[in-house]
């Protein structure tokens, strides 16, 4: 029996999320297209269908869960509430939906460029969602420097939450970087800006 054309898209997509969500549990090597087409519901054999290659999928769902990420941020959430919605425990423990960057952003610097590439790509809109200031007349040197600090800023979240999950789930440790990093970086981003000397 042929499927629409509609059916076919959601099957896709289908698969996609299904594998966003099993390599942020497992990374990459540890799901096979086998194991990842039974668990979408589908045959081995329609995997080839639908891509042309493992590298494809790593790519398209790595898009996928970093647009998840993007979605943390609403309508242009603070940099704060975000800190403190990502340096939770219960994210930290969530990793098949939690962040793919912390995830996998390891496991994607061995990979093709299409993959690095969509890494590069969600990056960017999560650092643009984070940027937005209501402040439309900002100058450049303004625009960089808030830049450089969502910049700062996400390289130390995703940083905490690695290794807070490399520490066993039962760790004081592994709080105690959500906790640490957390205050830190929300006492740099509510800390009063002083006027340069």
């Amino acid at each position: 029996m042929k499927i629409t054309k509609a059916q076919a898209q959601a099957n896709r997509a289908h698969v996609v999320e299904t594998a966003s969500q099993l390599f942020r549990e497992r990374g990459y090597d540890g799901v096979s297209v086998a194991d990842l087409m039974a668990a979408a519901g589908f045959t081995h054999g329609g995997f080839y269908k639908q891509f042309a290659s493992k590298a494809d999928l790593i790519a398209e769902s790595a898009a996928c869960g970093i647009t998840q990420t993007v979605a943390l941020t609403g309508n242009g959430v603070e940099p704060a509430e975000f800190v403190r919605q990502y340096l939770t425990r219960e994210h930290r423990d969530s990793r098949g939906t939690g962040c793919t960057m912390a995830a996998l952003g390891g496991d994607a610097a061995r990979q093709p460029d299409s993959v690095r590439t969509a890494f590069a790509t969600g990056i960017e809109g999560l650092v643009a969602a984070l940027s937005r200031s209501d402040d439309a007349a900002a100058d450049c040197a303004d625009a960089n420097q808030k830049r450089a600090k969502v910049l700062d800023m996400l390289s130390h979240v995703v940083g905490a939450l690695v290794m807070s999950r490399a520490c066993p789930d039962d760790s004081p440790l592994a709080d105690e970087f959500l906790t640490a990093c957390r205050d830190s970086i929300l006492g740099s981003l509510i800390a009063p800006q002083l006027p340069p000397a």
